[in-house]
């Protein structure tokens, strides 16, 4: 094998490793972004497709009837609600203390690092209102 063809295969198996690095990242980078945007959160938050896929697994892992189905499905639909109401008690003292935070952080911004800030502040804040539905 001459250099030149030496020289050549080794450009392209960079560029194919600079490629499949570029793909790795790419692939963990979307991973990443999509549990920290919400991915995977419904049986934590008590959504109803969460909720169902748990007496489902349940129901399969431990062998109920359907009796014990419906029961367990009653008890996570009481518990669901238990949660809710605690959410709504606690929700003041959160949203009292993230707004403190908000106000102190934007003292330290310029007026225009100000306005994104509050953009942000404001999609995380629909955000948090759409997952509380």
């Amino acid at each position: 094998m001459s250099a030149k063809k030496g020289t050549r295969l080794k450009l392209w198996l960079a560029v194919a490793a600079v490629f499949l690095l570029g793909c790795a990242t790419g692939a963990l980078l979307t991973s990443a972004y999509s549990l920290r945007a919400g991915g995977g959160r419904d049986e934590s938050r008590g959504r109803r497709g969460g909720h169902d896929r748990m007496v489902e697994k349940m129901r399969d892992d431990l062998g109920l009837d359907e009796r014990q189905t419906a029961e367990v499905r009653r008890i996570l639909d009481e518990t669901r609600n238990e949660y809710r109401a605690l959410r709504a008690e606690a929700r003041p003292r959160f949203d009292a203390i993230r707004q403190s935070a908000r106000t102190r952080i934007r003292a330290l911004l310029t007026p225009e690092q100000q306005r994104r800030f509050d953009e942000r502040a404001a999609e995380r804040d629909a955000r948090r209102a759409s997952e509380d539905r």
